[in-house]
């Protein structure tokens, strides 16, 4: 690991606003308070999202074009993440990964259409159970939309929710229509559930999960203006002609300015001035909610995780949206703060999976983590403990025709190698050198210099998939 100079990030943010608690649906007595970690040591826990944020979406990360300085602070004040990544790149199926810590094929959600099942116990629901208030504000995507989960506090909205003026419902009452703009309301319901719970005696964990960057990306009134008449390099990909890459590639509907039903899609420059207006309202909401915590006197002992669903396409290879299995959709930004154990500045170069959030936080909190949990905790990595970690990872894509197009597809992604194989009739395959091609151009796939390579990592895909227990391999 190593350390990242204070002259790399940037300062803060500002302050409040209102929401109550749901009564509680079950006893104390009835709670399993089998902790690991004793009561009185257990962290707060917020865990933040956004939607559609690429890895690269803030100013601790290099961006030139936009200021993050709260996202900075985390960064600066906790550890950053290099080579964070998701599973499978689409907003449904993360989530339930996020909240469950198990592959796609684990949770049952492998569309955007997905309802995540009751089964499917979510780790606020367990840390509920281990006498923590938890609460959920924001987007949460699968159906029912967290209004079937035993909580403390809810205050979220259908599907993807509007930009201004969201209809949202708090609690167990009726939806309606909240007045603003969506990323300001939500944090204001967070800060009043965290003012609420800091005058209990228990602990609280929080998801507070935004809808930006969402693409149509409707920014506040007071950032509308940002950037205008600003123009974007594109970057070097943006004009590609496909050689060499698989009908598969060809035919997803993501070009930017193409067919996609999306009619911000095809005017570049206001598409990017869209997605870094937002991300500056993220970040103001952000910085609110993490002065809460320092006037309250909460920060030293709240454990913080920031990252996104998914990464996005933002003209590489001419695309928009993500799905498919390139960096820049399955790249995430990870930054995590916990002062009691993590060091400032700390940097960290290990493979970070969207199925190890889950674990992490429940290993943090103290609850025992289910065995059935496809990720791991992370804490060794953050707090500088020897681990042997994961040299590899497996991805999973399911939805088509809906949507873009894009072919379900699976794969493998190591230090060096990415292996790709869409495996509906006919068989399509990518392998890509990232140390040589890192912008993804020259698929070696029928190269034979390299079928060594795509031997073992064919086989290394079989394997991943024996290991997570991929039911539709039984199939193929």
């Amino acid at each position: 690991m190593n350390k990242i100079s204070r002259r790399e990030f940037a300062r803060l943010g500002t302050a409040a606003a209102l929401g109550t608690f749901l009564p509680h649906r079950s006893s104390v007595a009835s709670m399993n308070l089998d902790f690991t970690v004793p009561e009185k040591e257990r962290p707060n826990v917020i865990f933040f999202m956004t939607d559609d944020q690429r890895w690269d979406g803030m100013s601790c990360t290099g961006n030139p074009f936009i200021e993050t300085p709260n996202m900075d602070r985390l960064a600066y004040e906790g550890a950053i993440f290099t080579n964070a990544f998701v599973t499978n790149s689409l907003c449904g199926p993360s989530r339930a990964t996020c909240l469950t810590g198990k592959y796609s094929h684990n949770t049952g959600v492998k569309v955007n259409s997905g309802t995540l099942p009751t089964s499917q116990k979510t780790f606020l629901e367990r840390a509920r159970d281990q006498g923590y208030l938890a609460g959920f504000v924001g987007k949460w995507h699968n159906k029912n939309f967290g209004r079937d989960r035993e909580l403390d506090y809810y205050f979220g909205f259908r599907g993807q929710g509007k930009y201004h003026d969201p209809v949202i419902q708090e609690n167990n009452g009726e939806e309606h229509v909240y007045e603003g703009w969506i990323e300001d309301i939500l944090a204001g319901k967070s800060i009043e559930f965290i003012r609420r719970a800091a005058r209990k005696v228990k602990p609280f964990m929080l998801c507070h999960w935004f809808k930006t960057p969402h693409q149509t990306c409707e920014p506040a009134d007071r950032h509308k203006e940002f950037f205008a008449n600003k123009i974007y390099p594109k970057p070097k990909t943006f004009y590609t002609d496909y050689e060499g890459k698989p009908k598969a590639v060809k035919e997803a509907d993501l070009r930017i300015g193409g067919n996609a039903p999306f009619s911000y899609a095809k005017d570049w420059n206001e598409m990017v001035r869209n997605i870094y207006r937002v991300l500056i309202g993220v970040d103001e909401n952000l910085g609110r909610i993490l002065d809460t915590l320092d006037e309250l006197g909460l920060t030293e002992n709240t454990l913080v995780i920031f990252t996104s669903d998914n990464g996005y396409f933002l003209g590489e290879h001419g695309f928009f949206d993500k799905r498919l299995m390139y960096e820049p959709s399955l790249r995430l930004p990870l930054l995590i703060r916990y002062p009691k154990k993590i060091k400032p500045g700390t940097v960290i170069d290990e493979f970070a999976l969207n199925i190890d959030f889950a674990p992490t936080i429940m290993d943090y909190a103290g609850i025992p983590i289910p065995k059935d949990v496809d990720g791991r905790s992370l804490a060794p990595l953050l707090e500088g403990q020897p681990v042997k970690w994961r040299k590899d990872f497996l991805y999973e894509y399911y939805e088509y025709p809906r949507g873009h197009k894009v072919r379900p597809h699976n794969g493998v992604r190591t230090r060096r190698w990415k292996y790709i194989q869409y495996y509906d009739f006919p068989r399509q395959y990518e392998l890509y050198d990232l140390e040589n091609d890192p912008e993804e151009e020259n698929n070696l796939i029928n190269d034979p210099r390299y079928a060594d390579i795509v031997e073992w990592l064919n086989e290394r895909l079989v394997e991943l998939r024996i290991e997570t227990g991929d039911p539709d391999l039984q199939f193929e």
